[in-house]
């Protein structure tokens, strides 16, 4: 698997990257999770505007979905070729109405269902494309999805936003790579059920005994390298800071 990192910013773009949006390769297969502010134009600098085979989106607040507005109108409204097919996008339970009801003026509620194929999450195992899939509903606000890919004996989970929960050390256990939020600073907020900070991201990598941890969501009023260092504190294994345009083979 090839995982390249689109935009790492968490709740807004920050000045050297979009927001969170991660597209994972293999077989030729191309996987989109999240399209947050900014993503759709990023994106671009690696494939094709209509190269994407499908999209998954952890769950609904803007900094992971809104970019999917833009999306539908290149798809939608494409003058060379016609119309896009659909595409998959596997999304929480609402997912066409929100995008629907961001975008606004659409020509009518179903236009949306004309170019993405809407499929509700839940937690459980599939297959997309070439990847074998499981999701597990992480502790948010809102309903939110972390995702673990498998291919060819690989492993890479994606944590999408989350507190602290059982949930993600499941999908976490034995992973080559966690790419983990990490949006808070230890020691300074202490809100449940919302973000990870970089101590507990790595006490994440720690107990599941992952390979590779990667920090992401991190906002720009955060100290990334804060949270690298707490992660580092109680993770032995290879600590890093997500960077929009890194590439990581699993």
């Amino acid at each position: 698997m090839k995982l390249t990192v689109v935009g790492c910013s968490g709740s807004f773009p920050s000045a050297e990257s979009a927001c969170s949006s991660y597209l994972v390769e293999a077989d030729g297969f191309r996987l989109l999770l999240d399209m947050g502010n900014g993503a759709l134009g990023e994106l671009q600098r690696h494939i094709g505007l209509y190269d994407l085979d499908a999209v998954f989106l952890s769950h609904l607040h803007a900094d992971h979905c809104i970019d999917m507005c833009g999306y539908f109108v290149a798809r939608y409204y494409r003058h060379e070729g016609g119309r896009c097919g659909t595409i998959p996008v596997y999304g929480p339970e609402g997912t066409e109405k929100r995008l629907t009801t961001a975008y606004e003026d659409v020509p009518d509620e179903r236009s949306m269902s004309e170019v993405f194929d809407f499929r509700t999450l839940k937690p459980g195992n599939f297959e997309i494309g070439p990847f074998q899939v499981r999701t597990e509903r992480v502790s948010h606000p809102i309903e939110s999805y972390g995702i673990r890919l498998e291919h060819g004996g690989r492993s890479l989970t994606y944590s999408g936003d989350t507190g602290v929960c059982t949930e993600l050390g499941l999908l976490a256990e034995g992973a080559d790579l966690l790419l983990c939020e990490a949006s808070f600073t230890h020691g300074k907020e202490d809100i449940p059920d919302l973000h990870l900070n970089g101590r507990e991201a790595g006490e994440f990598a720690r107990g599941g005994a992952v390979g590779r941890l990667v920090l992401t969501h991190i906002p720009p009023w955060t100290d990334a390298e804060r949270n690298l260092a707490d992660a580092r504190a109680v993770y032995g294994g290879p600590v890093a800071l997500a960077r929009a345009g890194e590439v990581y083979e699993i």
